[in-house]
């Protein structure tokens, strides 16, 4: 991995920190491919648009995620059992409401922001910039579509936090 100018024994830990991260963006592309075809009700429209826009982005960051790994010279994983073992993520059910959708996907947004954290801190440690560059505009991407679906089950009275000036 000399061209890398990484050293592979450093880079180990960014690495099962990306499998782990590529198991869960797994579960969470099925979790919206399951909600795409599920979604009923007045939101259908909207929220059967949406999911698929998710899960065709999240089927680029599964692909870039395992490239990732290859181009740091490790195998990705790659089988189901495999992934719904290592996943932090849950499947579901397919009979949620809307609300219950987005709230589900919601979370999955913090258990995935969690995990890229996770990598961006091993990378750190590797000094590994292409793997940080690479997972933190997925951070700043996905930042932006939870306060999107955060802001579609908010009430419309419900207020944002305001920062105090002098």
């Amino acid at each position: 991995m000399d061209y890398l100018n990484l050293d592979k024994k450093k880079t180990e830990n960014t690495v099962k920190g990306l499998n782990v991260l590529l198991a869960d963006y797994h579960v969470y592309y099925q979790k919206l491919r399951n909600f795409h075809w599920n979604i009923v009700g007045k939101n259908f429209f909207d929220l059967h648009e949406k999911f698929e826009n998710m899960y065709n982005d999240a089927k680029v960051k599964i692909d870039d995620i395992a490239e990732r790994i290859l181009t740091l010279r490790y195998q990705p994983i790659s089988n189901l059992s495999e992934y719904l073992k290592v996943s932090n993520i849950s499947e579901s059910n397919s009979d949620c409401t809307d609300v219950e959708m987005v709230e589900t996907l919601l979370k999955d947004h913090g258990i995935l922001l969690k995990q890229m954290r996770k990598v961006v801190d091993c990378a750190s440690l590797d000094e590994d910039e292409g793997t940080i560059d690479l997972i933190g505009a997925y951070i700043r991407e996905l930042e932006k579509t939870s306060w999107m679906l955060d802001a579609w089950i908010m009430n419309t009275g419900d207020n944002k936090q305001k920062v105090k000036m002098k």
